[in-house]
């Protein structure tokens, strides 16, 4: 027996020692590797006096074989410094993977006489949109098949999928490189064939009017990529002869164009930051003049639908902050005309409306959770939709039928899987049709807790903090904790559930939303709080979030993670240059850090439609201020944080130069030697790479980037 014990302990120590060895020959290996270095041009840019030297400006001629070689240099740095993840990667890949319902598909809605259905099947990437006519039972019409749209090609992207009144034709739109640019087609539903009607360089924006003839669509300046143009076309004719119905003169506005509800109009939007203005035509019409239903006026938001004899317009009209709901006759549409309906609130943010034939349908924002308000036409009682959970998010979805007494909405917290339910406003019951299926047999949501806390920012206002984490966990300090936010455009960060993000959660990590000012989680005040010349109050409300969960020892400075997308990687950015020692590691995806250059330059895609965001830098208030704050700008010599920043070479939002540059820039000033990363998809854009799957394949690169940091081998 003792002998036995001696064996086993020294296979113990055999193993440790091997372990050991293995670890030190990697390290050893990693550090004989060396990182990219990009060469120095020095690049002078001058506004208002003020000098700037641009070391790296070279690097945005996409063109220019130099630039494409760095990117690759960078990209063969980070697989060679990841080398000992990869198959840890792949394990991560494969797990994440396997909780998901290959097979699954939507819940059918009823439209128009048909139901439509979009589906997976096992081991393809892309969707399949199908319908079935009048009945469930009935047989499957595929209308699109995005796998075989797809065969033989780096990237895929189908969008604005539109069916004419007769059921007979589609148009939809495709993207072949990531960059937003659609090319527009039409098929015909009952015979198969792709007409020639094939429209290029369009936003893939597309609406059909009653005529089942005519479509419009919009197209893109071709070098900012601003939605500015409307056109019509007719089926069948040649695209030269296509009539532009409106040109967007203002290059701060964008447009759109689609079909209300009811059906009855055609609508064209056009819409900045903080200004609105539509346009109808009868749907009926096609041939006739848009007119404006009232003219745009700067700082007035509005939206509108159409029930019956009268329009309802969500506004901020009359100072009303939150928004308020108005009507007015459909003859008599301008703003003069326009009567109350629903009151203004202060505490309570009105983020859109659903019409039906018996009731109007409210969707609203309070203390920075989600409400569904039932208010019936016929003047009965209004009630509230019930919700349970400490921190949630739910909102009403595919809701195109306007006769009937069915709510559809979805539901879902940090633990509690996506539902769609069917409610009936009449009755009160409610069918879960559809509740998010996680695979492997292993999850329970009883096992995990979610919790909504306050941090005080140093102004001494309350910011929430949305988490969740495994039943058990020690506030001791030592829990790996990634903390997620974006703040910016009044995008609202709800609790939702992701059940990749169980891979971290089952591995002791704690998952927290920060719903920092610059989003309208509590409010449009919120928003208001953190753009423009208020912009550094979204980087210091998550310094302070760091700064609780840190105090209430959540986790500690060695165990703390943030991550922010485009605009959120923009908070990375400041936050980097501004707190470093506060984290362990940064994820940055697709990050806008080089803001006073972009936002000079006009020709750079969405631009000039972004100065009510973060001010005109061609006012000199404004640049001095992004200046202060701009990531790339302010990068100094100092000790730097783990980094992996991700971009794509086609991405027509964020420029990947931006990130590029910033890499180059941190390589020559970060005064230690942990890890930075750039890793470039060659092949996409905004969005990453297309495909279900593929876009777990770079999860499972984030995912091991942290893992691999907190020593979790497993």
């Amino acid at each position: 027996m003792l002998n036995k014990m001696k064996n086993e302990r020294v296979i113990e120590w055999l193993c440790l020692f091997l372990y050991l060895l293995k670890n030190m020959k990697t390290q050893k290996m990693i550090e004989n590797i060396q990182p990219p270095v990009a060469k120095i041009i020095p690049k002078v840019l001058e506004k208002f006096g003020d000098v700037r030297v641009d070391n790296y400006f070279w690097l945005k001629d996409r063109e220019n074989p130099e630039v494409i070689e760095y990117l690759n240099k960078e990209n063969e740095y980070y697989q060679k410094m990841t080398a000992h993840t990869q198959e840890f990667q792949k394990e991560l890949f494969e797990e994440m993977k396997a909780r998901i319902k290959e097979d699954d598909e939507s819940v059918p809605y009823l439209y128009n006489g048909y139901y439509y259905i979009t589906r997976f099947e096992t081991g393809k990437d892309y969707p399949i949109y199908s319908r079935k006519r009048e009945s469930l039972s009935a047989k499957e019409e595929i209308m699109l098949d995005c796998n075989e749209l797809a065969k033989g090609k780096k990237y895929f992207k189908l969008s604005g999928l539109s069916i004419s009144n007769d059921n007979k034709l589609a148009t939809y739109a495709v993207d072949l490189v990531g960059r937003r640019i659609y090319t527009l087609e039409v098929k015909n539903l009952i015979t198969g064939e792709i007409l020639s009607d094939k429209i290029e360089n369009t936003t893939g924006n597309s609406t059909w009017a009653n005529d089942n003839q005519t479509i419009f669509y919009t197209t893109q300046d071709a070098n900012t990529l601003r939605s500015d143009t409307v056109l019509k076309h007719k089926i069948g004719t040649d695209k030269s002869k296509d009539e532009v119905v409106y040109f967007e003169k203002d290059d701060t506005f964008d447009v759109a164009v689609g079909k209300e509800k009811s059906k009855k109009y055609i609508l064209i939007c056009s819409s900045s930051t903080l200004t609105t203005e539509f346009r109808t035509l009868l749907a009926d019409t096609p041939n006739g003049r848009f007119k404006v239903f009232q003219k745009r006026k700067r700082g007035l938001e509005y939206s509108i639908s159409h029930f019956e004899d009268h329009f309802y317009i969500v506004t901020n009209k009359d100072k009303a902050t939150n928004f308020k709901l108005m009507k007015t006759p459909e003859s008599k549409t301008s703003m003069d005309n326009w009567e109350d309906a629903l009151a203004h609130r202060e505490d309570v943010l009105l983020e859109d409306i659903d019409i039906f034939r018996n009731f109007l349908v409210v969707s609203e924002r309070s203390n920075g959770l989600s409400r569904i308000r039932i208010m019936p036409w016929n003047g009965n009682s209004e009630y509230y939709l019930p919700f349970e959970s400490e921190t949630y998010t739910a909102h009403a979805t595919s809701n195109v039928d306007f006769d009937t007494d069915i709510l559809r909405y979805a539901y879902q917290s940090m633990a509690t899987p996506a539902s769609i339910i069917d409610f009936n406003m009449k009755t009160k019951e409610k069918e879960v049709k559809k509740e998010q299926e996680v695979l492997g047999g292993t999850f329970d949501k009883d096992n995990y807790v979610e919790e909504r806390v306050w941090a005080t920012a140093k102004d001494g206002t309350q910011v929430p903090i949305s988490m969740v984490y495994k039943k058990g966990l020690k506030k001791d300090g030592k829990n790996p904790l990634l903390l997620y936010a974006y703040g910016s455009y009044g995008h609202s960060m709800d609790a939702y559930f992701s059940s990749t993000r169980l891979t971290l959660l089952d591995r002791g990590f704690v998952y927290a939303i920060a719903h920092i000012r610059g989003g309208e989680d509590l409010g449009r005040q919120w928003y208001e709080g953190g753009k423009l010349l208020k912009k550094k109050n979204t980087f210091k409300d998550f310094i302070d979030c760091s700064k609780y969960v840190i105090d209430q020892k959540y986790t500690s400075p060695k165990h703390l993670y943030a991550e922010g997308g485009s605009a959120g990687g923009l908070l990375m950015g400041v936050i980097l240059n501004m707190a470093p020692k506060l984290y362990h590691g940064v994820i940055a995806q697709v990050p806008f850090v080089d803001v006073a250059t972009t936002m000079l330059d006009e020709t750079i895609p969405l631009t000039t439609g972004e100065y009510d965001e973060w001010g005109n830098p061609n006012v000199k208030r404004y640049y001095n201020y992004m200046k202060s704050y701009s990531p790339y700008d302010n990068v100094k010599s100092q000790a730097y944080p783990n980094m992996y920043i991700s971009t794509g070479l086609h991405d027509s939002q964020v420029q990947y130069w931006e990130p590029a540059k910033w890499v180059a820039k941190l390589r020559t000033l970060k005064t230690n030697n942990t890890l930075l990363f750039l890793d470039t998809n060659m092949d996409a854009g905004h969005g990453g790479a297309s495909g279900r799957f593929e876009a777990i394949k770079e999860l499972a690169k984030e995912f091991s980037f942290l893992l691999d940091l907190e020593e979790i081998k497993k």
